[in-house]
């Protein structure tokens, strides 16, 4: 969906899905591939935290209330956004470096440039660092979301500062830089670009060797879409690798999508062992689409991550409007396969600005992961979870909490 379908690609979820090659065996790095997981008692139960369409990060107020309401609620994971619109939502020696800021907590949701007068009002605060401190004292874990991943606003300083670093389709004219997510014109670093793979390293690091996180999780858009990867570095990059021969004019042949996904894969390799420098315990979480339509679409081939061992914990985007073609993805072979020995939970959506998600709807999904074995769920996103056109938001909150009535631990994997 697109996660959070960008907050309104639902449709792109629904349209015919590409078959793709079967999934690569390949090689284990020792001592990374976990064997099981602990069940039991454990299930995962989190929620994504944004900045869109949301003012809990804004204030500390904000963030305490939110925790306060998930701890009491037996939630026991969140997931904040910390990279997202082209901007870090911590302080970053990195982000000020490359971007030339040090953080921007708010979305440019109009394309209008960056607020600078809501940006000077939080002064040095860290939220991050702030939430951490709140979801210690009150058993949460924290997950920071790289919500945007490769994938940048198209008038972000980040895309006018390195022009360099962005991927195209084929052609020449400016469009072909261009990816539209509903009414947002988007640009993408290309994952293949050795300055671009720095910069995300640098940011992975600095994360981690600063925050007592949990864990790093990725998206949807740590991939690519289908139809870029035309640009002069990528070209060169696939024509010293194929004498000579440049890439075939079409985007969806199976080789040069094979060749664009398993340097992908490698990427994540990278970031994989960056994570595991810094803080050696942090869980590696993906939350991307169901398994065919992440290849096709975003050449994320995360059925081979998770094989090779660098995802230690899976968070498949359910986001359908019904129930039936809810539980027929919750039947599909690769998340099945992945449920048998890391903790693979369903991300559920729980509603977008205008277009509210029932109660008993969202309910009815719980129930049906659970009663499938899986390690439990994540919902997206914080704000509609709790309200919703249509319920007060009395019963909508009595009937969150009736989801989980005692506390659990978090489903964790057990490495060999």
């Amino acid at each position: 969906m697109v996660k959070r379908l960008r907050y309104c690609l639902l449709a792109a979820l629904v349209i015919g899905l590409v078959l793709v090659p079967s999934w690569v065996s390949a090689r284990v790095p020792a001592g990374s591939v976990p064997l099981a997981y602990a069940r039991g008692d454990s299930e995962i139960r989190g929620v994504w935290i944004t900045n869109v369409d949301s003012d809990v990060l804004f204030s500390r107020q904000g963030l305490e209330l939110a925790v306060d309401r998930l701890a009491a609620s037996n939630f026991n994971t969140l997931y904040p956004a910390v990279w997202s619109w082209g901007y870090t939502l911590f302080p970053s020696a990195v982000a000020t470096r490359e971007i030339g800021y040090k953080q921007g907590i708010y979305p440019d949701l109009e394309d209008q440039g960056r607020n600078e007068a809501l940006e000077a009002a939080q002064g040095n605060r860290d939220l991050l660092q702030e939430l951490v401190g709140l979801a210690r004292t009150r058993n949460l874990s924290v997950i920071p979301w790289f919500e945007f991943s490769f994938m940048a606003p198209a008038n972000s300083p980040l895309a006018q500062r390195h022009p360099d670093w962005l991927t195209q389709k084929r052609g020449s004219s400016p469009q072909a830089k261009l990816y539209q997510e509903g009414r947002h014109t988007r640009v993408w670093l290309s994952p293949f670009h050795p300055q671009v793979q720095q910069f995300i390293l640098d940011l992975v690091a600095e994360l981690m060797a600063n925050y007592d996180v949990d864990g790093l999780q990725l998206d949807d858009h740590f991939g690519l879409p289908v139809e870029f990867g035309y640009d002069p570095y990528t070209v060169a990059l696939y024509q010293r690798e194929h004498g000579g021969r440049t890439p075939p004019a079409n985007p969806q042949d199976p080789e040069w999508m094979r060749w664009r996904a398993d340097k992908i894969s490698r990427f994540l390799e990278r970031v994989f062992r960056v994570v595991k420098t810094h803080r050696p315990n942090a869980v590696i979480s993906v939350s991307p689409n169901p398994a065919r339509f992440a290849y096709s679409r975003y050449l994320q081939d995360w059925p081979r991550w998770e094989q090779e061992g660098y995802v230690e914990e899976l968070i498949v985007q359910v986001y359908r409007d019904s129930l039936g073609s809810f539980n027929a993805v919750l039947q599909e072979p690769e998340i099945v396969r992945a449920r048998g020995h890391i903790p693979t939970a369903v991300g559920i959506l729980t509603g977008l600005k205008n277009a509210p998600v029932p109660i008993n709807l969202i309910s009815q999904k719980v129930r049906s992961a659970r009663d499938r074995g899986y390690a439990g769920v994540s919902f997206f996103f914080y704000d509609t979870l709790w309200n919703a056109a249509g319920e007060t938001p009395e019963a909508r909150q009595a009937a969150v909490r009736s989801l989980f009535p005692s506390p659990r631990r978090r489903a964790s994997i057990v490495s060999g």
